[in-house]
């Protein structure tokens, strides 16, 4: 640019004008003439680029880019011998800060220990609790008219970032102290000061942050805000949903059976294989229900021959429609036009009911006459996209806990669960009343109940899984199954949306608002990953005031709001995980939900697959693509950020720390999102699931060994013997397994051994023994009750995030040069065959 231009070029040009020379790029010390002298200070930071220099083989001095070819561009084992000490001298000196931490509240909680009974406490508040409901009126309004203004005061009062630090230390204190109380008041006085900290968050953004004076700043600015706005109010919402889960226990039935009512059993399937229908049709039929007042129905879309014979075989009803008008929806409602039962359960083709599912449920339909719905948890015996490529351990929760677990429990309070399509039962004349399954939208379960609250009806959640299927093989068949849902809750908010119309309470509203509006992540998070780079690449102050500032203001609001859910969500989501989830899906949503707010008409109902196999590990380039440009927007980012720090001009070295800092939690978080997309390998024919059972097994010559079982499938079964037996390979045996009033034999043959552990597969098998194998492991009672969760901790889950995503990057690292080597092979040889 020419210099008489200077003066009116844009600020964000100085700043690119302003980067320092390589020369100047010396890691951990800035030119000396920019800094203070302080004697311990520099010793300490020489002292520290001396060991990291000693550890990378660096003789200094020495110029950035040969730091950075050391770090990243070394030999595989010295590169890991190296920077694996660096990252760890990282770790023990953030270690040093929580002990730290630690060893300053533990005297506060020691005194508190000795002079406070929280369980105690937490017992009365909950008494206390339960008489607010019985609160007149008067009183209600008096609570209000004192809370209200006294709220507003604590939100707008404005401090200095000294003053609000102390403010928000004294809130953090009052969290720590309810977060160690039992009960639900404890969890939802930790909601109510999280809801403090994020109002006086937003009050200080509004008033005191935006760059009202620069135009092209504050354009971004509101950029980021809307985003924060967003983020907000979903985190309110789900305040409200999971404050008070009801935790609904079952109903009882008539002790007269020939009281209980009819059912039909709808399994809808259109192009699933029959290895994965089988186990579903085999299980309802033995469900526990009189066999005259249960009625099978099998509803084929793809009219597969296969299929029709196996229901002849099975002796269940087959009905297929001469067309596939509105997808699932419409081939249920085809079947409500033949069967006659007073109550529908329906199964996807996958989900294997236990036999007391229909004993469990059907009470509340008599208890409760308005009952229209009763929900049971969506439960998955196959591991899920996440928990096979992340390699997740047991105890950490699966990504759809939160919903089917949390969110649903606590909309049940409200009177707002909703049908999720599958692990349910519905009633024949309030389905009907209005007008069948739900075909406006595309997910038709969550609109028809929308639908039956508009009439006043209520719905039930149980939160004990009592059926269980196959989670989807891959991320991308995940991505497409979440863009399904995600398009049809918009579509929904459109043209259903629960703030117009009758019939709802205010509670029901928030919670469908809530659900809809949580899908619409897919752009604030975008913003979120890429709002560093405004300040790090063009100097743009989105927050326009200082580091001190924004971190008294939101800091706190990050950790009560951390507390706040680790305490309501620890046994169904761990600490940090939600932003893995919705970064992995933020890319593929956003087009999708914002086409469907603007058109709900647009879009497909899409088929999720199930059953299928990953036959070898590999990266899903096509799903991975997105997650590696966010990378390496992110990566550069961060180098524009330690130049700025190096700058000889920069004059705002605190803003620079703090978008770094931002810079790497995102890479943090896309790590593990990149490394969610290499496909693991999985080669069973038939999911194997983890169960311990009490087992005989006899030999030839009628010997009898008691041996546990440590999984099963459809196909075989794992068992581990007691001390002093051994098994011949191909050996053929009995085994006898329990079922609920007795045991049954099944033939089988050894496979293979190792150990003590044996691995048997059955053989000559009917359609009678399949049936009862099903009744013995799969829809045994109890079978899906899911195994417990470890306790939520942010500080371990943060460590398992990092740990993941170094792993991630580290397999992409190795996989990098293979690939580069393999697309130059592949032009030179076109080159070659070019004529």
């Amino acid at each position: 640019m020419r210099e008489q231009d200077s003066a009116v070029a844009p600020r964000w040009v100085d700043h690119w004008r302003n980067l320092p020379n390589l020369k100047w790029w010396w890691l951990f010390v800035l030119p000396a003439n920019q800094r203070k002298a302080i004697p311990i200070l520099d010793s300490l930071a020489l002292r520290l680029r001396a060991w990291v220099a000693s550890q990378l083989g660096v003789e200094q001095p020495a110029p950035m880019h040969l730091w950075l070819w050391r770090v990243f561009v070394l030999p595989q084992a010295y590169q890991y011998q190296n920077t694996k000490s660096l990252l760890q001298f990282m770790a023990r000196g953030i270690g040093h800060l929580k002990r730290l931490c630690q060893q300053l509240w533990a005297p506060v909680q020691s005194w508190l220990d000795a002079r406070v009974d929280r369980a105690a406490l937490g017992k009365r508040l909950d008494g206390l609790a339960l008489t607010l409901p019985t609160m007149t009126l008067s009183l209600r309004l008096l609570v209000a008219f004192v809370c209200l203004p006294l709220l507003g005061l604590i939100v707008s009062t404005p401090l200095q970032p000294l003053d609000q630090a102390l403010f928000a230390i004294l809130m953090i204190g009052l969290a720590m102290f309810a977060r160690q109380m039992p009960g639900k008041t404890a969890r939802v006085f930790l909601l109510t000061l999280s809801l403090v900290a994020t109002l006086r968050y937003l009050w200080w953004r509004v008033t005191a942050t935006m760059p009202v004076g620069e135009p092209v700043d504050l354009f971004f600015a509101l950029i980021l805000f809307a985003a924060e706005l967003y983020a907000v109010t979903i985190l309110l919402l789900g305040y409200f949903q999971t404050a008070w889960p009801l935790n609904r226990e079952e109903a009882p039935l008539p002790a007269d059976r020939n009281e209980w009512p009819s059912v039909d059993v709808y399994i809808p399937t259109y192009n699933e294989p029959l290895k994965v229908l089988r186990p579903t049709v085999l299980a309802a039929l033995g469900l526990d229900w009189p066999a005259d007042k249960l009625s099978i129905w099998v509803l084929d879309d793809g009219r597969r021959d296969n299929i029709r014979r196996f229901c002849e075989e099975a002796g269940v009803n087959y009905l297929i429609r001469p067309n596939n008008f509105h997808a699932k929806a419409g081939n249920l409602n085809h079947a409500l036009q033949y069967s006659t039962g007073d109550y529908i359960a329906i199964f996807d083709c996958d989900h294997i009911p236990t036999r007391p599912f229909l004993r469990s449920t059907m009470g509340w339909f008599l208890k409760d006459p308005k009952c229209a719905v009763v929900q049971t948890p969506h439960h998955f015996f196959s591991p899920d996209p996440f928990r096979r490529n992340l390699g997740m351990k047991d105890g950490e929760p699966a990504e759809d806990m939160l919903f089917h677990g949390l969110l649903q429990d606590g909309n049940d309070f409200w009177n707002a669960t909703f049908f999720c399509g599958s692990c349910a039962v519905i009633k024949r004349g309030p389905l009907l009343e209005v007008g069948g399954i739900a075909v406006e939208t595309v997910t038709e379960d969550a609109h028809t109940a929308l639908k039956l609250h508009r009439l006043g009806y209520n719905t039930a959640f149980i939160n004990k899984p009592q059926a269980a299927g196959l989670a989807t093989e891959s991320i991308a068949g995940h991505v497409g199954q979440r863009i399904r849902w995600a398009r049809g809750m918009i579509q929904i908010f459109r043209t259903d949306n629960p703030w117009r119309g009758p019939g709802l309470t205010w509670a029901q509203r928030l919670c469908y608002t809530s659900s809809m509006l949580h899908f619409l992540y897919g752009i604030p998070r975008l913003i979120f990953l890429l709002a560093p780079m405004a300040y790090l690449f063009f100097g743009l102050h989105l927050i326009a005031t200082s580091a001190a500032a924004i971190i008294a203001y939101i800091l706190p609001q990050l950790i009560h709001a951390n507390l706040a859910n680790s305490r309501a969500q620890g046994q169904h989501r761990h600490s940090f995980w939600s932003e893995v989830y919705e970064t992995v899906l933020a890319w593929y949503i956003a087009v999708p939900t914002t086409m469907a707010l603007i058109n709900p008409k647009l879009g497909k109902f899409n088929v999720t697959s199930k059953g299928s196999l990953v036959d070898s590990s590999f990266y899903d380039w096509g799903i991975a693509k997105p997650y590696l440009l966010l990378i390496v927007i992110n990566v550069a980012g961060l180098f524009f950020g330690i130049a700025r720090i190096l700058s000889p001009e920069n004059g705002e070295i605190g803003t620079v720390l703090l978008n770094v800092f931002w810079v790497l939690y995102n890479l943090v978080v896309l790590g593990v999102a990149m490394g969610a997309s290499r496909e693991s390998m999985q080669l069973r024919v038939s999911p194997r699931v983890n169960g311990e059972m009490s087992i005989v097994l006899y030999r030839i010559g009628d010997q009898a060994i008691r041996a546990k079982s440590l999984d099963y499938s459809m196909t075989g079964l794992g068992v581990i013997l007691p001390d002093g037996i051994e098994l011949n390979d191909g050996e053929h045996i009995r085994v006898l397994l329990p079922s609920d009033e007795d045991e049954m034999a099944f033939n089988a043959q050894v496979m293979w051994r190792a150990g003590r552990r044996v691995g048997l597969r059955y053989e000559n098998l009917t359609l009678r023994d399949e049936a009862n194998l099903v009744r013995c492991t799969f829809a045994r009672p109890g079978a899906w009750y899911a195994s417990p969760v470890v306790s939520d901790n942010a500080w371990q889950s943060l460590t398992r995030i990092n740990k993941l995503c170094w792993h991630a990057y580290g397999q992409l690292f190795q996989l990098i040069p293979a690939f580069w080597r393999s697309r130059r092979v592949r032009h030179i040889t076109s080159a070659v065959e070019r004529p």
